[in-house]
């Protein structure tokens, strides 16, 4: 046989505050993720490390998102929590070495580019991004590197929608003319 137990109102209420939290970090979690996950890839260089890493600090959030006061911080708190988690990572990790005749590279992947190469061309474009008008320069940096939408950027800037594609299509006309990433490319 078993005894009735009495539950009091606030524990009956948990699982409905706990329903709560779970779809307000579901929505965050769905609209962020492209996002941060870029920037746990610029972290670990390796698509698959980063999203172990986006992982680990998303649930470290979830964890503590009750605590978080302040719901428009929350990319800052995820971008402080990925950092953090990558520097433990880093410092626990074990290095082992084995001093060997030859070096071990790999085999060169056909239709990759050097890792070289890439960051060349990649610093070859922030330096034209920044040579580009401070408007447009926002736009574009709000339009591909934060991945929002026309929409989001025309609020974001307080302009039209219009105003939005004509100065990043002008930009992106001026980074194509841009010469030093011509050379880069070629």
């Amino acid at each position: 046989m078993t005894t009735p137990v009495c539950t009091s109102a606030s524990d009956a209420a948990a699982p409905a505050t706990q329903t709560l939290l779970y779809a307000s970090f579901s929505s965050y979690m769905r609209a962020r993720q492209p996002v941060l996950l870029r920037t746990a890839r610029s972290l670990t260089g390796n698509p698959s490390d980063a999203e172990d890493l986006l992982q680990t600090a998303l649930a470290k959030t979830y964890v503590a998102w009750e605590r978080i006061e302040d719901h428009r911080a929350l990319d800052g708190y995820v971008r402080r929590a990925l950092v953090n988690t990558r520097t433990s990572q880093w410092r626990k990790r074990k290095v082992d070495e084995f001093a060997c005749d030859e070096l071990p590279e790999p085999d060169p992947v056909p239709g990759r580019d050097d890792p070289a190469e890439q960051q060349a061309l990649r610093d070859a474009m922030w330096r034209a991004v920044m040579r580009l008008p401070a408007r447009q320069r926002a736009m574009v940096v709000l339009r591909y590197y934060e991945d929002l939408s026309e929409a989001q950027t025309a609020e974001v800037l307080g302009v039209s929608v219009g105003t939005v594609k004509s100065a990043v299509s002008r930009a992106l006309g001026k980074l194509r003319e841009d010469a030093e990433l011509g050379l880069v490319r070629n």
